[in-house]
């Protein structure tokens, strides 16, 4: 990392991108990843006027917590449902709602509010990053919208550099003629997963990033340009202080385990039990 960090200072700053996945690399993203708590919220307050809509199988599976009937369903089928809660929704309604999510946020298990959250080591990175004038980019698989409330908040990172599934909105003007704005149920292109990621950067930034962390495609496509890069892959190892589980990588052939990806593809592995002094800030 030292070494990539000091390399980098000779590169043209064009060249100096980094992109970073969100859940899992920037904050926790268990017992549940934070943006889909936010939409099991507004599911619940939406129960209260409407209760059949507990009757809905995605729904259904959501309040149940049920993973084998949401992995039936398909995780895009449940996370498009729970989206469409906010269906006719105006950007600056949606923004206020995520606002007051996150500052009234607890984590069900880990002390502390959103800031509490965030991995202080990337955070360090970022900083090193910042100071080498890297352009640095959120690429995320989950709603764009709902990552831009806490980007530039929680990490120095400004809203247009948020790279993540994108929802449909639609234009109108009211009776006055004045224009509006509002969410609709379609996703702008596909979900932000695996090569999506790749090739939604090149779409929304243009830029190759010299270091990138978290999916194996973004890594992959780190090491692959004409300048040397670095691909980070976050281990989470420590059951003590954050939690302990392993990733699956898929590959053309066979799905196996991401650690072992990553000693196949020269990606830097971090142990958050052995390489973290401090896991969050």
């Amino acid at each position: 990392m030292l070494a990539f960090l000091d390399s980098a200072s000779a590169l043209p700053i064009p060249d100096r991108v980094a992109s970073f996945d969100h859940d899992g690399t920037l904050w926790t993203e268990r017992p549940n990843d934070i943006q889909y708590e936010f939409f099991l919220q507004a599911l619940h307050q939406r129960l209260s006027q409407d209760p059949s809509l507990a009757e809905r199988p995605e729904f259904d599976a959501a309040l149940r917590g049920d993973r084998q009937m949401i992995g039936e369903l398909g995780l895009e089928r449940v996370a498009t449902a729970l989206a469409a809660l906010f269906d006719g929704v105006t950007p600056e309604a949606f923004a206020s709602t995520v606002d007051a999510f996150i500052d009234d946020y607890q984590h069900p298990t880990l002390p502390g509010g959103i800031e509490d959250v965030v991995y202080a080591p990337m955070l360090e990175l970022l900083a090193e990053l910042q100071a080498l004038d890297f352009m640095i980019a959120i690429v995320t698989g989950g709603g764009t919208e709902f990552v831009r409330r806490v980007s530039e908040r929680l990490y120095g990172v400004p809203p247009e550099r948020v790279v993540g599934t994108l929802i449909g909105y639609q234009f109108e003007r009211d009776v006055t003629g004045a224009p509006r704005l509002s969410r609709t149920t379609s996703l702008l292109g596909n979900v932000n997963e695996g090569p999506n990621k790749v090739t939604h950067i090149q779409r929304q930034l243009g830029r190759r990033p010299l270091l990138a962390a978290g999916d194996s495609e973004m890594l992959d496509w780190a090491l692959s340009g004409n300048t040397p890069g670095l691909a980070l892959l976050v281990d989470h190892d420590d059951p003590v202080r954050e939690f302990a589980y392993s990733s699956v990588s898929g590959t053309l052939q066979e799905s196996k385990p991401i650690s072992v990806c990553a000693e196949e593809r020269g990606w830097l592995t971090v142990s958050i039990r052995q390489d973290w002094k401090h896991v969050f800030r």
